[in-house]
């Protein structure tokens, strides 16, 4: 079984992390191929950077259909995730999404914790985005900087941690999900010191992307995720233009 991890950010620092995480959890014979945004900023924290990665994401699953049996999104916000439900045949994973539905077979509540505070407020649209508000009991982001993106999640562990705490302690939280591909690992490192599940979003994807490659679903000729009628386009990269007129088929 191959799975694409696809990075929507162009830190390959990054990519490396998240398939280093990823294959802790992966079964034998499955094998992890990296990839990563040619274009965009080194990772991504607001609305506006979602965007440039959604339109990434696409071109980058275009470029490399027919080489992978699934495809994670490899970025916690999941951009471009419905657009590549729709396009593609092939089963998409977002870490956000896998992470919470994870999440929420292990408790009643979940809390997020990431590493920087401008991601609180598109973090909290993702979840409402996926139907699961009223599951989330709190998303927690130090209140001050980090130094080096390729470090926080050593940088913040204390800080990490301490949210954590409070979220179990002041909010509820049944669960904690380590959000970002920078924490991608973490969980495995600080489990010991958090007295709930904690979960990472690449591993909750692997292990979900492997299952939907063992259920074998169809690809959807009703409803709202059906591949959307033949276009016309200009300007695109070659592959992905060729998937939007169905010149790929």
């Amino acid at each position: 079984m191959k799975i694409l991890v696809a990075n929507p950010n162009t830190s390959t620092g990054l990519t490396d992390r998240l398939v280093t995480a990823g294959k802790l959890v992966a079964s034998a014979g499955t094998e992890l191929l990296p990839m990563t945004a040619p274009r965009g900023v080194p990772y991504i924290a607001t609305r506006a950077e979602a965007a440039i990665g959604s339109a990434m994401m696409l071109e980058m699953l275009a470029e490399r259909r027919g080489t992978f049996d699934a495809a994670i999104v490899a970025a916690f916000g999941d951009p471009g995730l419905g657009g590549a439900r729709e396009l593609f045949d092939f089963p998409v994973v977002g870490m956000a999404e896998a992470a919470m539905l994870v999440a929420c077979t292990l408790g009643r509540k979940f809390a997020i914790v990431s590493f920087a505070k401008a991601l609180e407020p598109w973090f909290a649209e993702i979840v409402e985005w996926h139907g699961l508000s009223g599951r989330c009991a709190a998303i927690r982001t130090p209140d001050e900087g980090f130094r080096s993106i390729d470090d926080v999640q050593h940088e913040k562990e204390q800080v990490l941690i301490d949210l954590a705490l409070g979220t179990v302690k002041n909010d509820g939280a049944d669960v904690v999900i380590l959000a970002g591909a920078p924490l991608a690992g973490l969980a495995n490192t600080i489990r010991d010191r958090v007295p709930v599940p904690l979960v990472d979003g690449i591993q909750a994807a692997v292990t979900m992307a492997e299952g939907l490659v063992r259920l074998n679903p169809r690809k959807a000729t009703q409803g709202t995720y059906r591949r959307p009628a033949p276009k016309d386009s200009k300007g695109l990269a070659g592959p992905l233009a060729d998937v939007i007129a169905h010149r790929d088929s």
